[in-house]
C-alpha cells in the first residue's frame, strides 16, 4: 500500500505519503490564496523526499471538507485526476475527522474550522476516531450553549474564544493525519467515503443581481 493524501479545505495546503505502516513524507504550507499554485509542487516534494515516483501510488486520500468552494475544489479535482490517470481508487475523508484524529484530547470535544462570513464549520466528537454529529456551518454564538463546556480544536475555535474557551491545537488539518486515519480504516476493512465535496453552503462568489447578458451581433 502507498497512499497519497492531500487536503485543501482549510488555508493549509497539505500532502503526505503513507506506506501502510507509517507516514514516510509530508508537506504543509498555510496560504489561503494559493492552493492551486502550491499543491502540485508539494506532491512533487513528498515524492522526492520518499524517493518514489507518482506511479508507485496505490490509492489517493482526499479531504472532502467542509471548506470554502474555491480551495476545496483544488484538492478534489487533483485527487480525481490522479486517480483517473493512475487507475487507483480515490477515498474521501471529512477534513474535520483528520483534525480530530490529530487532537490530543481525552473524552468528548469539538472540531471547528474557519468558514469565513463570521461562521465556523464544526462537528462534535466522542473521541479522536468517533464523530457524533454531521458537519454543520453556524455562527459561533448560535452554538455557544452546545459547545462551551467542551475542549475544541481547529482555527475556528481559536478565532472565537468566547464560544470556545478551551481552544487547542492543531489549528489546521495535516494530510499526515488523514493518511494515518485512512490507512487504519482500510486495514480494518472499513469503507471510506466517496470523494464528494462537503460545501454546506453556496460559494462566496455570486453573479451580480443586475448582470446583463450581452450577445454578439
Amino acid at each position: 500500500m502507498l497512499l497519497l493524501a492531500l487536503d485543501t479545505a482549510t488555508p493549509a495546503v497539505t500532502v503526505a505519503l503513507h506506506d501502510g505502516t507509517s507516514v514516510i513524507a509530508s508537506s504543509s504550507q498555510v496560504d489561503a490564496r494559493r492552493h492551486g499554485e502550491l499543491l502540485l509542487p508539494a506532491v512533487d516534494r513528498v515524492l522526492a523526499e520518499a524517493g518514489l515516483k507518482l506511479d508507485a501510488v496505490t490509492g489517493i486520500v482526499v479531504g472532502v471538507g467542509p471548506g470554502p468552494y474555491t480551495g476545496l475544489r483544488v484538492g478534489l479535482m487533483t485527487a480525481d485526476t490522479f486517480g483517473l490517470v493512475l487507475g487507483v481508487p480515490v477515498h474521501g475523508l471529512c477534513t474535520l475527522d483528520g483534525l480530530a484524529y490529530a487532537a490530543e484530547v481525552e473524552g468528548p470535544f469539538v472540531v471547528a474550522t474557519d468558514a469565513r462570513r463570521k461562521e465556523v464549520y464544526w462537528a462534535r466528537y466522542a473521541d479522536r476516531r468517533t464523530r457524533e454529529s454531521e458537519p454543520a456551518v453556524d455562527r459561533p454564538a448560535e452554538i455557544a450553549d452546545a459547545v462551551a463546556a467542551l475542549p475544541a480544536v481547529g482555527a475556528g475555535a481559536l478565532l472565537y474564544p468566547d464560544t470556545f474557551p478551551d481552544a487547542r491545537a492543531p489549528e489546521h488539518v495535516a494530510a499526515a493525519a488523514l493518511a494515518c486515519l485512512a490507512a487504519e480504516k482500510l486495514a480494518a476493512g472499513e469503507e471510506l467515503e466517496a470523494p464528494r465535496p462537503l460545501y454546506l453552503r453556496r460559494p462566496d462568489a455570486q453573479v451580480p443581481k443586475n448582470y446583463k447578458v450581452v450577445t454578439p451581433k
